[in-house]
């Protein structure tokens, strides 16, 4: 557990999870085995995003990318079927995917740059602590 894979593997988890396919354990294990990070981290953060987080993740999602391309709002009707994937996702993959993408990429960033800095924090204080112990034994 060295901050060089951990840190990374947790940013990209959260980077994976956003994005609106199946499969993100997998997208990320696969990706942290070839970006080189840590398998576990990368595997464990996708589930940030879970059956009760996904639905608002999604919508927030591509209400972004809807406002970014400046799309007019449309009524949305989800139907859990074949036909619903095949036609209705036609009409919502391009704002979907580019908030994911968008959103994906700042939560990775906001990610990595917090635990980096809790990591750092962290060593700084156990750095400083033995610094005390062993001054504290020479003054004996």
């Amino acid at each position: 557990m060295r901050r060089r894979t951990v840190v990374p593997a947790f940013a990209l988890g959260l980077f994976v999870c956003y994005l609106p396919f199946p499969g993100h354990m997998v997208i990320a294990g696969s990706l942290a085995i070839a970006f080189r990070v840590n398998v576990p981290v990368a595997a464990a953060a996708v589930w940030v995003s879970n059956p009760l987080t996904m639905g608002p993740m999604f919508f927030v999602a591509f209400e972004t990318g809807r406002q970014l391309l400046r799309l007019p709002p449309r009524p949305f009707h989800f139907e859990f079927s074949l036909d619903w994937l095949v036609h209705g996702f036609i009409s919502v993959w391009q704002p979907l995917l580019l908030g994911s993408v968008l959103l994906g990429a700042m939560l990775a960033l906001i990610g990595y740059l917090s635990l980096d800095l809790l990591w750092r924090a962290s060593i700084s204080d156990y750095l400083e602590r033995r610094r005390q112990r062993r001054k504290g034994g020479r003054d004996r």
